[in-house]
């Protein structure tokens, strides 16, 4: 087990529950474990606590995918260490797995938990630190933690690790080999989550399409079991690769709980390129899994991420990218400008793109994904669509609350309409706002309110 702990004294058992803060930042599956944590921290008679709130105990799930992500991550942490000195804290994420020694001498941190130990953290941070458990104060409420942070949708983990050896990818090394949770765990989770109340799962994961490659099943076979053996009113996807996809994927969304979005990491429209990246999937292979999701799922959104300015990139390789971006009409694009990552083998190859060209071209992406993002904005006008209203309980009278549809578009509401907090409602899209990031909308019919 890869745990390095320092110790301080063993907290004492005071009458009241504690107050756990949990921390994260990066991909979806950062936040799926942290939702587990904060269920099974509730079940040992924690108290998962905000923003400005003393915390007794904090848990960061560091990121490490860019050398941003690693400064980010160590900011949070030293943040969390100056708002709660007496707090143990403790470390995971793909940061603590590829530099758990330079963690463990950060000032504060006691206890680093390596990400292949990180699905019993709560009972490795526990133990480690001496902290005796209180189920007679547990929160029999598996969402009560998300109502807590103003969060409606569930992240459900399902898979980690990946198989495959992208150049740019330090993920990998972090989080090691393919592993799933069974089927009928995911469908425990799932079904607890929905009977305190949440409406939408979103099933997340390293590579989430090579789901079961090691239980002998595969993703398919986990979202039809989902859609038949849950009452969940909502299951959406995680980043999912554009590969490994399983046969009879389009036909699970002809239940209309499976909802139409799905964002396929492409990162360059150059083939030059994705050889360089060594991607499984090329441009031609990408433009037939969209023209066959398309054909048979016709309100499907599709978002992306895209690596600009890759080494080797040349100008003749970027016209190609923008141009296949425009083709694919993504109503939404990560754009990423590259930054070596040491211990990749991207962060060795020759030929790299200057910071100015770099630039230009991540300016120019962005101006033709507002164009695109726009443009699938406007097709929505005028069409009906049933709409899961987040946030906190409360808003002030001037806010308006805001979801997303179905296929992952934002959507507000003027505000004073009583609508509530975790509502699915049946809107009808009249018009873009202002920003031109957000559709507009006002109710078909009358609304719960709060």
């Amino acid at each position: 087990m890869s745990v390095q702990f320092e110790g301080r004294q063993a907290l004492s058992c005071p009458s009241s529950s504690r107050g756990v803060r949990l921390e994260t930042l990066g991909c979806r599956l950062n936040e799926a474990e942290l939702e587990g944590w904060s269920r099974e921290f509730e079940r040992r008679g924690f108290r998962v606590v905000g923003d400005g709130e003393p915390a007794d105990l904090v848990v960061i799930n560091s990121c490490a995918v860019t050398q941003e992500a690693v400064r980010k991550s160590r900011q949070i942490l030293r943040r969390a260490h100056r708002a709660n000195p007496a707090a143990r804290l403790v470390v995971s994420g793909c940061l603590a797995a590829l530099e758990a020694e330079a963690l463990a001498r950060e000032s504060g941190v006691d206890l680093v938990v390596s990400n292949r130990d990180k699905d019993r953290l709560v009972e490795i941070a526990l133990d480690a630190l001496a902290i005796p458990a209180m189920p007679e104060l547990a929160i029999d409420d598996a969402a009560a933690s998300l109502f807590t942070r103003g969060r409606q949708r569930a992240f459900v983990k399902v898979q980690d690790g990946c198989r495959y050896q992208c150049t740019f990818c330090i993920t990998t090394q972090a989080r090691g080999e393919e592993r799933s949770r069974a089927i009928p765990e995911v469908l425990e989770t799932v079904n607890r989550l929905a009977s305190n109340g949440i409406q939408e799962v979103v099933l997340s994961g390293v590579h989430l399409g090579g789901y079961g490659s090691d239980l002998g099943t595969d993703l398919a076979d986990l979202i039809a079991r989902l859609l038949a053996e849950t009452d969940v009113a909502r299951i959406r996807l995680g980043s999912l690769e554009p590969w490994d996809l399983p046969e009879g994927f389009w036909r699970l969304f002809e239940n209309g709980r499976l909802m139409p979005h799905l964002h396929l990491p492409l990162q360059s429209g150059s083939d030059a390129v994705l050889k360089r990246m060594a991607r499984r999937c090329k441009t031609d292979e990408f433009a037939r899994l969209v023209g066959a999701g398309r054909a048979a799922v016709p309100d499907l959104n599709l978002t992306t991420d895209i690596i600009v300015g890759f080494p080797g990139e040349t100008e003749d390789d970027w016209r190609q990218t923008l141009d296949f971006v425009r083709t694919m009409r993504f109503a939404q694009i990560h754009v990423f400008g590259f930054s070596p990552r040491a211990g990749t083998l991207a962060a060795g190859l020759p030929d790299r793109v200057d910071a100015e060209t770099r630039k230009r071209r991540c300016q120019e992406l962005k101006t033709l994904a507002d164009a695109l993002r726009l443009d699938r904005l406007r097709e929505q006008i005028g069409t009906r669509a049933q709409v899961l209203f987040e946030g906190p309980p409360a808003l002030p009278p001037d806010v308006g609350r805001s979801g997303y549809t179905p296929n992952y578009l934002p959507v507000r509401i003027a505000p004073g309409l009583p609508i509530a907090s975790n509502q699915l409602c049946d809107v009808r899209l009249t018009a873009i706002d202002e920003t031109g990031a957000s559709l507009i909308a006002e109710p078909v019919d009358r609304c719960g309110g709060v």
